[in-house]
């Protein structure tokens, strides 16, 4: 059997917390019902709880990726790991290899949604959104209060990040578009689970059909939303001024035809026009 790392993987503000949320109330749950608690089944990687030691700078964290994967995840057993890690090289440095993964789920979402999505999440201005989904040495680097940089998530550009995990050939990636985990909900999270099952060499896969239900009802949009409300959930931001940011904010609702600025509008059509052609976006 393949067992190993299989990642889901994503640029932020993507979905990527959607479908963990899915895969835990199928995989981790009795009957499918979602416990915020039982997220950390699906963590997240890079991170301080995934370092063997405290690393200075940022591409001492990266040059212990690997290492890292190595020493925290056996070889015999299957993880699901989250991921906002782009697949190219940061600095010549490689984030994994067929040594520790097996396969990947790819969340992409429709860059003109992220960017509102980003705005609120990290209370970025529009501007300043655009110019980091632009940049190719962008990264999430936050350090610890001690220094630490284990957290250290090479992003590089939304284009650059989507086309790194499409075009790998190291390992089998499964592409799925957020926008039809809305429209097309069983068939993407049926194809999702066989995906999952495949990678770990089961050639029969049989669906828990109740389980599969409950998981799709218990971690619908507004499910999520109340959750969160009722609960708090761990994964929120705090703004500058320390306010907590909801994590789960409009999910399906955000529109970018309600909420962008035609200048911001066309820079970004124009940027990403070809990978906007590609997955059906314009």
């Amino acid at each position: 059997k393949f067992y190993m790392i299989i990642w889901i993987a994503s640029y932020p503000k993507s979905g990527n917390t959607y479908v963990r949320s899915f895969l835990t109330s199928y995989y981790f749950s009795k009957k499918g019902k979602l416990d915020f608690n039982l997220l950390s089944n699906i963590p997240q990687f890079p991170s301080i709880r995934f370092s063997k030691k405290d690393f200075l700078s940022f591409k001492d964290a990266a040059k212990n990726w690997i290492t890292n994967q190595q020493f925290f995840f056996d070889k015999n057993k299957n993880y699901l790991l989250k991921t906002h890690n782009s697949l190219n090289k940061f600095d010549n440095i490689e984030f994994t290899t067929t040594d520790q993964t097996v396969g990947a789920i790819y969340i992409v979402r429709d860059p003109r949604n992220v960017i509102t999505s980003m705005c609120h999440h990290y209370s970025f201005s529009l501007d300043y959104a655009l110019e980091k989904m632009l940049d190719l040495n962008a990264s999430l680097s936050e350090k610890a209060s001690n220094g630490d940089c284990s957290n250290f998530t090479f992003l590089g550009s939304w284009a650059e990040h989507y086309k790194s995990w499409k075009n790998n050939e190291k390992f089998k990636v499964l592409i799925i578009r957020y926008e039809d985990l809305k429209d097309q909900k069983e068939e993407m999270f049926k194809k999702i689970i066989r995906f999952i099952e495949e990678l770990r060499g089961n050639k029969e896969v049989v669906i828990n059909d109740e389980k599969f239900l409950n998981s799709i009802r218990s971690t619908n949009f507004a499910n999520l939303k109340n959750k969160e409300l009722n609960e708090g959930f761990d994964e929120g931001f705090i703004s500058k001024d320390g306010k907590k940011i909801n994590f789960f904010n409009l999910g399906f609702k955000n529109k970018w035809e309600n909420l962008l600025p035609k200048k911001i509008l066309e820079k970004i059509n124009q940027e990403f026009d070809k990978e906007l052609k590609e997955l059906g976006y314009k």
